[in-house]
C-alpha cells in the first residue's frame, strides 16, 4: 500500500551508487539528487556497490587531486530523513573493506538482498 503525501503518491526513489568519490562528478551528483529527492518527501534510499563504497571511507583525502572531500556531508542526511543507506557486502569485501571503516551507519546486504531491494523501489536511479 503507497502512502499519501500532499503532493501525490509516495515513491520509492533508489540511487545506485557505483563509482569513485572523486575524479568524476557523479558520486557529488548523486549525492545533490539524494538531498532534492527528499525535499519533496519521496521514500529515499541509497545503495553502494562496486567501486560506490569508497564514497563512504572515513578519512578521505582528495585535496592532492584537487577535488572538495564532500564525504562528511553523508553524516547531515539523517537531518533530511534519508536513513537507509545500504552497502553491498560483497563489494565491500573485494575492496579490503569492513563495516568499520565507513563513516555513517549503514546496513550491510549480501549481493542477492540487492537484487531484491532494487526490485522493491519504483524508481531506481544509477551513479
Amino acid at each position: 500500500m503507497e502512502e499519501e503525501y500532499s503532493g501525490g503518491v509516495e515513491k520509492k526513489f533508489l540511487y545506485v551508487n557505483r563509482r569513485v568519490p572523486h575524479g568524476t562528478v557523479y558520486a557529488l551528483e548523486s549525492l545533490e539528487t539524494v538531498l532534492i529527492g527528499a525535499a519533496f518527501d519521496q521514500d529515499v534510499s541509497m545503495l553502494f556497490i562496486d567501486d560506490g563504497v569508497y564514497q563512504l571511507k572515513k578519512e578521505q583525502n582528495p585535496d592532492s587531486i584537487d577535488f572538495k572531500n564532500f564525504a562528511k556531508a553523508f553524516r547531515a542526511l539523517e537531518m533530511y530523513d534519508v536513513e537507509k543507506l545500504f552497502v553491498e557486502q560483497e563489494s565491500l569485501s573485494e575492496r579490503g573493506l569492513t563495516e568499520s571503516d565507513l563513516l555513517v551507519d549503514v546496513e550491510v546486504i549480501s549481493r542477492e538482498q540487492t537484487k531484491a531491494l532494487i526490485d522493491q523501489q519504483d524508481v531506481v536511479l544509477s551513479f
